[in-house]
C-alpha cells in the first residue's frame, strides 16, 4: 500500500472519531438539562401543593360492596288447571296485595261446585225423611208397635245421613275453594315482572308460573364485612336506636342513592372468607334501588369529635406503613409516619397519630420528593406539572404509586 493511501485512511479515522465525540457530548448535555428541567432540586425547589391538617367532627364509616335484594319475592303459579282466560296486569306495573292478576276458565270447577251442592240437597232430603221416621218410631214404641231394635236402627240411619250432610258441606267448601283459585290475586304488593304465559294457553296446577312479583317498598341491601369489624358493629348497633345508619351509594361513590338502617347481623362468620353478612333496610320510595343492583355501602359507626383530617391524596403507603410529607419551617419536607383511623368523607382521611392540627402536608407532587427535599408551596388552585415519562418509568421500577392514585386512607380506608 502506498503512503498516500495510508495517510488518507488515518485522516478518515481521525475525522470519524472527532464527529463521534461531538455527537456524544452534544446529546448528553440536553439529556441532563431535561432531567434538571423536570422540576428536580438541580433547578431549585420542587413545586408541590400543600394543605393544612384540620380538626372537625368526623363520622367513622365502614364500607363494603352490597347487593340489593327485594324484601319479598313471590312466584305466582296457577293452583288449578285450565285455559287461561285473561290477564289483568301489565309487565312492570306495581300491583297491590289482593289485586286480580289473572282468570282461568271456571266452568268445570263451577260444575263441580254445583254438583256438590246438589248432592247436599239430596242427602238433606233423605235425612229429613229419616228424621220423620225416627219421630214416628219414638211414638210407636210407647205402644209396643215397634221393637227397640227397630228404633235403634232408625237412629243409626239418621246419624249416618247427618254425617253425609257434613261430608257434603266439606265437599262444597273444597269445590268453592278450587273455583276461587280460577281468580288469581296478588299475594303481596310489588312490581310485576315479565309474564311467563299468554292468554289462551292451558295451565297446570302448581306447575305453570304466570309472573314473579318483587316487593321493593321497603327493600334490603345485603353486604359483608371482615370479621375484625364484628365487635365494633355489634357495640354500635346496641347503642343506636332504630339501627345504625346505612347509606347506599352508586358504583363511583359519587352519589348517595338512599339512606336506611342496619336491621340484621348474621348469626355466623363464613370460615372460608372470614366475613359475616349484614342486612339493611331502605324505604326506597323513589325506586332508586332495584333488586339485583350492586351498590357501595357505607355504615356509620360513630362520630369522632374534633378528629384530625387530611386529604386522602396526602397519605402515601410505604414498606413500613402509611406516611405523609410534612412541610417544615425551612421549606423542606419531612417524611412522617401516620396512623389512619378510617374514611372521613369528602375524600378525607381521619388521622389518629403522627401529625398535629395545622401541620401542612403535601397533597400533590410527592413523586419528586425525598426526605429533606426543598419545596415551593404553590398558590391555591395551582398544581405541579405531571410526571414525565422518565419519572413514571422510575416510579414503576420502584413500585411507587403513580400521581393521582390513592396511596392508602381512601374511601375504603375505614373498611
Amino acid at each position: 500500500m502506498s503512503r498516500w493511501k495510508l495517510a488518507l485512511i488515518v485522516v478518515a479515522l481521525l475525522v470519524a472519531g472527532l464527529v463521534g465525540w461531538r455527537i456524544f457530548h452534544s446529546g448528553a448535555a440536553p439529556a441532563g438539562a431535561g432531567r434538571r428541567g423536570a422540576g428536580g432540586e438541580a433547578d431549585g425547589p420542587v413545586p408541590v401543593t400543600v394543605v393544612a391538617a384540620a380538626t372537625r367532627d368526623v363520622p367513622v364509616y365502614l364500607t363494603a360492596l352490597g347487593t340489593v335484594q327485594a324484601l319479598n319475592t313471590v312466584t305466582v303459579n296457577a293452583q288449578v288447571g285450565g285455559q287461561l282466560d285473561a290477564l289483568h296486569f301489565a309487565e312492570g306495573q306495581e300491583v297491590k296485595q289482593g289485586d286480580l292478576l289473572a282468570e282461568i276458565d271456571p266452568r268445570t270447577l263451577q260444575a263441580a261446585l254445583d254438583q256438590a251442592a246438589a248432592k247436599k240437597k239430596q242427602d238433606a232430603a233423605q235425612l229429613s225423611a229419616s228424621q220423620s221416621t225416627l219421630a214416628r218410631y219414638e211414638e210407636l214404641i210407647k205402644k209396643n208397635f215397634v221393637s227397640a231394635q227397630d228404633l235403634e236402627n232408625q237412629r243409626q240411619t239418621v246419624r249416618q245421613q247427618q254425617a253425609l250432610i257434613a261430608a257434603d258441606d266439606a265437599a262444597i267448601a273444597s269445590a268453592r275453594t278450587q273455583l276461587g283459585y280460577t281468580r288469581i290475586t296478588a299475594p303481596i304488593t310489588g312490581i310485576a315482572g315479565i309474564r311467563q304465559v299468554d292468554v289462551g294457553n292451558l295451565v297446570q296446577a302448581n306447575a305453570s308460573t304466570l309472573v314473579v312479583l318483587t316487593q321493593v317498598h321497603p327493600i334490603n341491601v345485603i353486604f359483608t364485612l371482615p370479621e375484625q369489624s364484628l365487635d365494633g358493629v355489634r357495640t354500635a348497633q346496641g347503642t343506636a336506636s332504630g339501627g345504625l345508619e346505612v347509606a347506599a351509594l352508586d358504583r363511583t361513590d359519587a352519589h348517595v342513592l338512599a339512606t336506611g338502617a342496619l336491621k340484621v347481623i348474621d348469626n355466623q362468620i363464613d370460615t372460608t372468607t372470614g366475613t359475616f353478612k349484614l342486612k339493611s333496610e331502605f324505604g326506597n320510595a323513589d325506586n332508586a334501588l332495584w333488586p339485583g343492583q350492586f351498590v357501595n355501602v357505607r355504615v356509620r359507626l360513630r362520630t369522632v369529635a374534633g378528629g384530625l383530617v387530611v386529604p386522602a391524596t396526602a397519605v402515601q403507603r410505604g414498606p413500613e406503613g402509611n406516611y405523609v410529607y410534612a412541610l417544615q419551617a425551612d421549606a423542606t419536607v419531612a417524611m412522617k409516619p401516620v396512623v389512619t383511623a378510617g374514611d372521613a368523607g369528602d375524600d378525607g382521611v381521619l388521622v389518629s397519630s403522627g401529625i398535629a392540627a395545622g401541620d401542612k402536608v403535601v397533597t400533590e407532587g410527592q413523586f419528586r420528593l425525598n426526605p429533606g427535599s426543598k419545596v415551593q408551596a404553590l398558590a391555591p388552585g395551582e398544581t405541579p406539572a405531571p410526571p414525565s415519562a422518565e419519572e413514571l418509568a422510575k416510579m414503576k421500577d420502584k413500585g411507587a404509586p403513580q400521581q393521582g392514585q390513592r396511596r392508602g386512607g381512601g374511601r375504603r380506608g375505614g373498611g
